[in-house]
């Protein structure tokens, strides 16, 4: 009997490994386009739902415009949520990163949730290589749905910003961000920018998957969560830099699907595929990549079960 029940797990893996996850691509970035992505994805959200973007520093010009996402909100009726951050800027304090939510014009067209405002909870997590478990949002326990609604483009810690990093550093508190970036050494931004408590770079991508794991197992476990990402103004640097490297990359469209391993797997073979032109330019992003083991997040995610990066890359009109 333990040989059968072995051997049926085995061949479950090995049929998980080898699945391909369904990603839309529609290349059209607009209001419109949203809502076909997400409507493509056959996923209804309901409940009450969390839609996760970034809010972007100050004076970042790169995130996802109010005017861009209002019509998905909208439709799904949500919430826009954030969560402080653990590095010094903008949004670090909750007073500044409401004015910056201001400034950017979210919360005069949606219902804003700065979700670690008063107070944080600790989630399970299911690979337990570095973390012990997660620290996000108090407000995390508010909602029974997520969109999970990402600006792609490069980080200068973990490579690219996407699906992965979205879940894990951007549903995490300012406590839960020092420890995924510690890979679980300490659990608050004190002395955390330091090449002992950070100088772990794969432990680091390897306790974001595990940290995005336990985030997407919470709201399977209520009443789902699907995954958009839209290719535009993608800069190396990310939203979270307050003045990032010039765009060099031409917009390219919008991604959804129901596993966030297969969607930044596609984001990230769309930029490998990019011929260098004189207004296209996807190197120095292949470089950032490249130099931050970025792609190891994905292998790390599939590998704990997460999802697969082998994908149908389905084009909408």
């Amino acid at each position: 009997m333990k040989k059968i029940i072995m051997t049926l797990t085995l061949l479950l893996a090995v049929i998980a490994v080898n699945a391909q996850s369904k990603v839309y691509l529609i290349k059209e970035i607009s209001p419109d386009a949203l809502v076909k992505a997400y409507n493509a994805l056959g996923v209804k959200a309901k409940g009450r739902v969390a839609v996760k973007i970034s809010t972007g520093e100050g004076s970042n010009p790169n995130y996802l415009k109010p005017t861009l996402i209002k019509k998905l909100v909208d439709d799904v009726d949500g919430v826009i949520v954030e969560n402080r951050t653990a590095y010094p800027g903008d949004r670090m304090e909750t007073k500044d990163h409401w004015e910056v939510i201001h400034q950017h014009g979210f919360d005069s067209l949606f219902a804003v949730d700065l979700m670690d405002e008063y107070d944080e909870i600790r989630i399970p997590v299911k690979d337990h290589t570095h973390l012990k478990y997660d620290i996000v949002g108090g407000h995390l326990a508010n909602y029974d749905f997520m969109v999970c609604l990402n600006h792609f483009k490069g980080h200068p810690m973990g490579g690219y910003g996407g699906a992965l990093k979205n879940l894990s550093i951007g549903c995490a508190s300012r406590n839960g961000k020092a420890y995924i970036h510690s890979a679980g050494k300490i659990t608050t931004p004190d002395n955390l920018w330091t090449k002992e408590n950070v100088g772990d770079q794969d432990g680091f991508l390897e306790s974001m998957a595990a940290s995005a794991q336990a985030v997407v197992n919470y709201f399977q476990k209520r009443d789902g969560i699907i995954y958009i990402s839209v290719m535009n103004n993608m800069s190396i640097d990310c939203d979270c830099v307050a003045h990032p490297q010039p765009v060099k990359l031409k917009d390219y469209g919008i991604l959804a699907s129901t596993d966030p391993v297969a969607l930044d797997q596609a984001c990230v073979d769309i930029i490998n595929q990019q011929k260098v032109t004189a207004e296209n330019d996807p190197t120095d992003m292949l470089k950032r990549i490249d130099k931050q083991h970025g792609t190891h997040t994905i292998d790390w995610a599939q590998k704990i079960g997460l999802g697969s990066e082998k994908y149908k890359l389905i084009e909408i009109k």
